[in-house]
Order: structure tokens, then sequence, then C-alpha cells
């Protein structure tokens, strides 16, 4: 008769903490958000600024990785746009965008937590929202979709009035692992301040430019374009005008914080009328290059349309402007470029296209009147904002 077995007795292996963090630091966003309840240790753990640091840069590198792995060519992203105005709640819907240029068949959809706000850029998964309200136009959102939190910022420059022209850049600085929020206000004199998400607080400063073409450019700022801003090279960039009526794109350096002036191409709106509501003009960053776009009407044929194309090949030097010209029907809206430098644009029946114009093809992405649309070559999920 066999002698009965003995039960295995199970040793408790306890992991030492750097052995826990560094795991953990691997782990979704969203995962890692379940775990909070599991225990008040790893609810310290996952909270903790240092470890919600350290999970950023590794989301960061993962984010590289799956770029250069990707079977797809990246992201769209949109908010509808209701017919009802009564209606508050709004949805951030994603679509991955296949090989061959269709927009995949599932939909993810995100509620809104705020109404009444436009957003003002995306970064790393982070998304920034400015309100539209009348009394309201100071308040500001930061949002972090991949755990649900969001936090509201007060800018501190009051606005004159309703028509002042207001511009707002977003974007993450990556040599001090933060993010920061670029508000512009074109009072008498324009002004600007600097929201850094680190130290939680908005830095005032009156404009003053660098030019580089001796414009005497300081304290003269008239007009701003209220587009988002690009985000190029380390800095902000939008459209800005003088008293005197000379344009140029406006430039923030994220670093040093310092206003440069760069300068638009000469005679840019060679073949356009150049009646106001003749024609719209944008910026944009194509396949990494500095981009001017105008769209407008020919004035050689009734009812055509055109579209120039300015490319910065050489960033900052205004010599380095090259320009084509395509026949194009009337943009209601232009919303930037994808990765190949295909145009996200609105036609006027309010259909929503990518337009090549390389090769000038035009296809329909199946949706209409889009309140926003983005594009992004892959979805980043982060813990910032977990408080």
């Amino acid at each position: 008769m066999s002698e009965p077995r003995t039960k295995p007795k199970l040793s408790s292996v306890f992991l030492p903490d750097h052995i826990i963090d560094e795991i953990l630091s691997w782990v979704p966003a969203k995962s890692l958000i379940r775990f909070r309840c599991v225990s008040k240790s790893g609810y310290s753990i996952i909270t903790n600024p240092i470890f919600i640091s350290t999970h950023f840069n590794r989301a960061k590198s993962l984010f590289s990785n799956e770029e250069n792995n990707n079977n797809h060519n990246g992201y769209l992203l949109y908010t509808p746009l209701h017919v009802d105005p009564l209606l508050n709640s709004r949805n951030l819907c994603t679509v991955v965008c296949n090989s061959d240029g269709a927009l995949s068949n599932n939909i993810s959809r995100i509620e809104i937590p705020f109404s009444h706000s436009r957003i003002m850029g995306f970064s790393n998964g982070m998304f920034c929202f400015a309100s539209y309200v009348e009394n309201c136009r100071h308040i500001m959102y930061l949002w972090n979709p991949s755990i649900r939190k969001f936090k509201m910022l007060a800018a501190t420059v009051n606005i004159a009035n309703f028509s002042t022209q207001v511009a707002v850049g977003f974007a993450y600085h990556s040599q001090s692992n933060d993010f920061k929020v670029l508000r512009i206000v074109c009072n008498n004199p324009a002004e600007a301040e600097v929201y850094t998400l680190s130290t939680d607080s908005w830095r005032r400063f009156v404009i003053s430019v660098e030019s580089s073409t001796g414009s005497g450019l300081n304290g003269s700022i008239s007009g701003i374009d209220v587009s988002p801003c690009v985000c190029l090279n380390g800095a902000l960039h939008s459209i800005a005008c003088t008293t005197v009526g000379h344009h140029f794109i406006l430039s923030f350096d994220l670093n040093n914080e310092k206003f440069r002036e760069i300068m638009l191409p000469w005679n840019y709106l060679h073949g356009l009328f150049r009646h106001l509501l003749g024609f719209s003009r944008y910026l944009a960053v194509s396949k990494g290059l500095l981009t001017f776009i105008v769209f407008g009407k020919s004035p050689a044929v009734a009812g055509s349309f055109k579209c120039l194309i300015w490319v910065m090949r050489e960033y900052g030097v205004s010599m380095s402007w090259t320009s084509k010209i395509v026949n194009l029907g009337w943009v209601d809206s232009f919303y930037g470029c994808t990765d190949n430098g295909e145009f996200l644009i609105e036609m006027s029946n309010g259909h929503l296209f990518s337009f090549d114009h390389e090769s000038l093809e035009e296809n329909s992405l199946g949706i209409q009147f889009p309140a926003w649309v983005g594009f992004t070559s892959n979805l980043m999920e982060s813990l910032v904002l977990l408080e």
C-alpha cells in the first residue's frame, strides 16, 4: 500500500518594489486603471508622479515602435456635428485607415465629458479644448480619453469683446517631458500666455517678435488666425498680421518661449481673387514640412476653383518656399494632413475627402458634416492627469 501523497506547500513569493514598478510600467493605461481598486499599495504605485512619468515614457517608446510595424495607415479621429443644437453630449470617434485608403467599419466612440467647446489640438494621447461660450472663452480643458480624466484650466488674459481674435496651440515638449498650452489674445496690445502642466500655472507676457526681415514687429500684432496652431520642429505656428497689413507666420519656440517671424511666400495669392470671401488659407505639416495652403476662385474661368500649395523645403528659410497649383472644387473646411501628406478636406456638399495633391486622387471617407477631424499614426495611452 502506497503512502499517501503529501500536499505540496505553497510558498509566498514577494517581488521587490522596483520589479513590480518595472512590470506595471509596461501595462496599458486602461488596464492599470482597473488595478487601482485591488490594493492600497497598487493604488499608491499607479498614482505616483514618478511612476506616471515612467509609464508615459514607456508608452512613447511603444508608440514609436508600433508606428514602424503598423499594417494600416493610421487612425482618423473625428467628432460628428449635432443636428439637434439642444444635445450637449458629443463623441470622439476613432476609425482605422486601412492600407487601401478606405476606413474600417469598426468605429470606437468615447463621450466627451464637456460641451460647448472645440478641439484645439491633440498630442501623445492628450486633447486640448477651448470653450466658445461668450462669457467663458477663457475656459479650457485638457482631456485624457484613455483614462477618462480631464482638467479645467482658467486662462488669465481677458478678452476685450466677443470679436477679439484668439489663437490656441497645444503641444508636448519633449525636452522637459511636459505639455504646454499657448494662448494668444489680440487685445491692444496683443498678449500671450503659456500654461505648463507640470507646474499647473500660466505665464503671461506681451508679445515681442524676433523679426528675420527687420520689419519691426514688436508690439504691433493686430490680428491672428483663430485656427489651432500647427506644431513642427518644437514650435507652434499661426498666421498673424500687423496694423499695416503685413501678414506672416508667427512661430513660438516651446523651449525658450520666444516668438519669431517666418515670412510667407511672396505674392502667395497670385492667380486668385483677392476678395475676402474668395479664398481661405491654412497652415499644415505635410510629410514633415511646413506647408501653406490657399483655396480660392480662379479669375480665369467662372466657377473654377484652385488650390495653391506652398511647401517650405528648409525650415525657417523664406527662399525655400516652392509652389504648385491644382484644380479642386470649393473646399468648406481643411482639417490637416495624414502622414502620407494627403489633405483632409470637407467639400461644399459636407462630405469629408482625403486628397492626394500629387496623384490628384480624391477619396470619399464616408463622413458627412464633421465638427472636427484629426489624424494620428497611432493611438497612445498614458496616465497623464491621473491624480
